[in-house]
């Protein structure tokens, strides 16, 4: 894949506090998925508009998070440059009063080894990160320590606090909230 010349900055979604269908950046498009999106990750079949490498072992695992109209649910990464589905990313579930009583929820994303490395990943967790924003919600990620573009990744998207790890020994990273704006 190309790497565009001009660094990308994502497009801001509609004005809901959900994430709409289709959140459009620079590169990209993140589609939140149907039924048949799942049903065909979850069988094995191949859709249309796939890369090659679509769905992952995690883009599977992330099927099992999918309910049927929500808006914080996992979504398809497509380069519009190639109109490939190449990864996924999403929410393990609309923004929560965590134990501290702040909004919270957990991001995940992955994408298929030839679409890594120019700052794709990046750009789609940006483009997810404004509906949480405008909830004034914190968002955590958790991190294999031996994935430094993961890590790079989510510190680019501003992901500063090491919270500690997860029982599989994984690093929980925390984006602080954003203060959500004035109605």
């Amino acid at each position: 894949m190309a790497d565009p010349a001009q660094p990308a900055r994502p497009t801001e979604p509609a004005q809901s506090a959900q994430p709409a269908p289709g959140l459009p950046t620079a590169r990209l498009r993140l589609v939140l998925w149907d039924a048949a999106t799942v049903a065909a990750i979850r069988s094995g079949e191949r859709l249309p508009g796939w890369h090659a490498d679509f769905p992952r072992a995690d883009d599977v695992d992330a099927a099992t998070l999918w309910r049927d109209g929500d808006p914080w649910g996992p979504r398809s990464i497509v380069s519009l440059a190639r109109g490939l589905a190449i990864g996924s990313i999403g929410f393990f579930g609309a923004p929560a009063p965590a134990d501290d009583g702040v909004l919270e929820t957990e991001v995940g994303y992955g994408l298929v080894p030839e679409a890594r490395g120019y700052g794709l990943a990046t750009e789609a967790l940006l483009g997810v990160l404004g509906p949480v924003d405008r909830v004034g919600a914190r968002v955590r990620a958790s991190i294999e320590p031996t994935n430094k573009a993961s890590l790079r990744v989510a510190a680019k998207a501003g992901f500063t606090q090491l919270r500690g790890t997860t029982e599989d020994g994984e690093l929980v990273m925390v984006r602080p909230a954003r203060p959500a704006p004035a109605s």
